[in-house]
């Protein structure tokens, strides 16, 4: 019971994230998931000497980048395993933090650099400016209050979002083309073999956050306004 009553709202906000799974309010969320996905995709290849060439994502949750040189074990590893641990860590700074409005406002810039720098379908780049003006704007002219909010439901989705996408993608469906299916097919292994020490180091990192993460309360006190 103490649990509940010092998490409550977290409890309470996870359970709205799967109650609304397969609605629209949800929709935005799990593009931005396919976002950072594709976005660590392209990081790995920046970060071991490669470069991108273009970023997209499609109205379907789908997405891809393109890139080339770097290390190709790092780049196809990055996409499922980047994107959580961009969740996971906007999560943290979330509940364990003061930094919420310089975060969101520092991912609204970045969004809207990476649709400048390599996106060039419609539907992405829209999304994308859409996503990172929303951001900077609340960062700007909403409270710490409602930027943690918003930072904790990002955070939520990439942790509900990932694992459910990696089960999907590399073992319900194992013989279509993913991450996993190039990886096996670049150094060998079956397709669930990736997939599945993917999906374990999303649930260890998931747990991670929730024993280390979530501290004695995650509650947010929202600011009262006195008259």
């Amino acid at each position: 019971m103490r649990f509940v009553r010092d998490h409550w709202q977290l409890l309470a906000l996870t359970g709205l994230v799967f109650a609304l799974w397969n609605t629209p309010l949800v929709f935005p969320l799990k593009i931005l998931v396919v976002f950072m996905h594709e976005v660590s995709h392209g990081l790995a290849a920046l970060l071991t000497g490669g470069r991108i060439d273009v970023i997209s994502l499609s109205s379907t949750q789908g997405g891809h980048a393109i890139t080339r040189g770097g290390n190709v074990f790092l780049i196809l590893s990055a996409g499922y395993v980047g994107s959580l641990l961009i969740g996971g860590m906007l999560f943290v700074v979330a509940v364990r933090t003061q930094a919420d409005r310089v975060v969101l406002a520092l991912c609204g810039a970045l969004t809207l650099l990476v649709a400048a720098l390599y996106i060039r379908d419609t539907f992405a780049l829209l999304f994308c400016i859409g996503a990172g003006a929303g951001m900077l704007g609340t960062a700007r002219f909403l409270g710490r209050s409602i930027n943690d909010l918003v930072l904790r439901v990002i955070g939520l989705t990439s942790l509900i979002y990932v694992p459910y996408d990696i089960f999907s993608d590399t073992i319900a469906r194992s013989g279509q083309p993913s991450d996993a299916y190039m990886l096996a097919e670049r150094f060998g292994g079956p397709t669930v073999f990736w997939g599945g020490l993917w999906l374990a180091i999303s649930l260890a990192a998931i747990g991670l956050c929730i024993r280390y993460g979530i501290g004695q309360s995650s509650n947010i006190r929202f600011a009262r306004t006195v008259r």
